[in-house]
């Protein structure tokens, strides 16, 4: 018997974790019991709010590896660090796994996750996000720039822990706004490895 209380995809009462992106009740379950979670589009706070949530949920479920499957060009970098901070806290591993393209605020979820897959035709932009749109007081915007300067600091950070390369390319490399083919990437240190024939 099922738990009254775990999500359940395509309930009509509570919203799934993907119902953003367009994908059909059935489909929305088989990739939950297959502890998939779909990153797709720009990386937004409601997206990431249903990217947490359903992370978690599958994290409550078991310990089973969860993979992302990421195909986001951009975002909104205090989004994609709010999944960022639901990966480094949950007990399963999370694989991420590039099926298109993946760049910007959507960097940071790759460096967080214990292993990183591409298909053979993804790309991974290195290109610093986009800031996102501010308006107030001077002091508000003035904090507001702030804030992203720490977080785009932050993500250099953890890109240079993930692949090894200094922090001072990671840095010239996003600021060029560098595009790597998926075996690029993987040289690169961005994967592990390839999926698909070669």
């Amino acid at each position: 018997m099922s738990d009254p209380h775990r999500w359940q995809p395509g309930r009509p009462d509570e919203p799934g974790p993907y119902p953003h992106q367009g994908l059909s009740p059935w489909l929305e379950e088989r990739l939950f019991d297959q502890r998939i979670v779909m990153v797709r589009g720009r990386i937004t706070q409601p997206a990431a709010t249903q990217a947490a949530a359903a992370l978690f949920s599958l994290d409550s479920a078991g310990d089973a590896p969860v993979q992302i499957h990421l195909a986001a060009p951009d975002g909104e970098l205090a989004a994609a660090f709010a999944v960022v901070d639901a990966m480094d806290a949950m007990r399963s591993p999370v694989h991420v796994v590039v099926t298109s393209e993946a760049g910007g605020a959507a960097l940071a979820l790759l460096a967080a996750a214990q292993r990183r897959l591409g298909y053979r035709h993804a790309r991974i932009k290195l290109s610093e996000p986009h800031a996102t749109a501010t308006s107030g007081t001077t002091e508000q915007v003035t904090a507001a720039a702030g804030q992203y300067l720490r977080e785009l600091e932050e993500l250099a950070v953890r890109l240079a822990e993930a692949t090894g390369q200094t922090r001072h390319r990671i840095e010239d490399d996003l600021s060029a706004g560098r595009m790597l083919t998926a075996a690029e990437a993987r040289d690169y240190g961005l994967l592990h490895e390839i999926v698909g024939k070669p």
